[in-house]
């Protein structure tokens, strides 16, 4: 089968590699599609390959049972499945819950999936342990395979701040591309929350109000300033940073209010400065700051129930997957206004 595979840092090429075949536990899955998102472009450019190589890429994938390994039972062939990113232990405290994106067996780590240490789903076939394969019923079997991380990383970020989320409060969003516009849709469907939507892209705040964000604002020196008008000079009760660079943290340090939470989910790199003083000039009393990584596997049902009932949906870029390396430059030249998806 076609695979797009990292063979060396900065280095991905589509490779012909043998057809993947289920062990016991695990099923076949043929892929209809496979998201693009911005780690693939941090696993991508890392100066040292993080992961054994070759590896396919791909850790945002929908596709259709296709076969099952020994010992399976209550799989069919033709099922639509979404794949579950973490693929833990499922033995430990976390993983016996669900979570398996905090898994125990990697410690202050980051638990493999497909794509991230394990065959991903940049090709034409995965296998998949049965538990991280989850039916999606009559979704587009291409346009859904974003909610396996596009979708789960804000809903489960929005699910930890959930107590601070209510209809007099003000949550901000940053950065409203792909992760960040289907916040915009979680927030707005499972909440009555006041929503902020900053960018540097005019046609991204666009689709974040249409998508329904209540105020649309500019990224610049100033967002903060506006941001304390928005709330009377309260502040936010909450602040998504889907970028997580130094100007987007610096802008919610300085916005956020007393007792809210700051939700880093972005990988920009950059620091959020704090200071323990008696006088709170960095932070104000009360601050969390939250680092979330993935989502549960409750999580991910959650999310398809959002969208099979319509109340979230991924705008979506098609390329076919021998176009691969084309989808990840336009996406790290800042040209994918939604997701981008491969179809093999």
């Amino acid at each position: 089968m076609r695979a797009f595979q990292l063979t060396g840092p900065g280095t991905a090429e589509i490779r012909q590699v043998d057809d993947p075949d289920p062990r016991p536990g695990e099923v076949l899955v043929k892929v209809t599609g496979a998201g693009v998102c911005h780690s693939d472009l941090h696993i991508l450019h890392a100066p040292v390959s993080l992961f054994p190589l070759p590896m396919t890429f791909g850790h945002e994938v929908a596709g259709t049972v296709a076969g099952v390994g020994g010992g399976v039972a209550g799989w069919e062939e033709g099922t639509p499945v979404l794949v579950y990113l973490a693929w833990g232990c499922g033995r430990c405290r976390h993983c016996s819950v669900g979570a398996e994106n905090y898994c125990e067996a990697h410690p202050r780590g980051t638990p493999p999936g497909p794509g991230l240490g394990v065959d991903g789903g940049m090709a034409e076939f995965i296998s998949v342990p049965t538990r991280h394969a989850v039916p999606m019923g009559d979704l587009d079997p291409v346009d859904a395979a974003p909610l396996t991380d596009a979708a789960l990383t804000p809903y489960h970020a929005i699910e930890l701040s959930r107590a601070r989320i209510t209809p007099s409060s003000t949550v901000v969003a940053i950065g409203v591309g792909g992760l960040g516009h289907m916040g915009i849709q979680i927030l707005r469907a499972t909440s009555g929350a006041t929503i902020v939507a900053v960018d540097t892209d005019e046609q991204r705040l666009e689709q974040a109000g249409e998508l329904g964000a209540h105020h649309l604002l500019g990224s610049d020196e100033h967002t903060a300033e506006e941001i304390m008008k928005i709330t009377h000079g309260v502040g936010a009760d909450v602040v998504f940073d889907f970028v997580g660079v130094e100007a987007t943290l610096a802008t919610a340090a300085a916005s956020i209010g007393s007792n809210g939470q700051i939700t880093a989910v972005g990988l920009g790199g950059g620091e959020l400065p704090f200071r323990s003083e008696p006088i709170p000039l960095s932070l104000p009393w009360g601050t969390t700051v939250s680092r979330p990584y993935g989502g549960t596997r409750r999580d991910l049902q959650e999310v398809v129930a959002l969208a099979q009932r319509g109340e979230i949906e991924v705008h979506v870029e098609r390329f076919g997957l021998d176009e691969a390396a084309a989808a990840l430059d336009t996406l790290g030249q800042g040209r994918v206004a939604g997701r981008a998806v491969l179809v093999p």
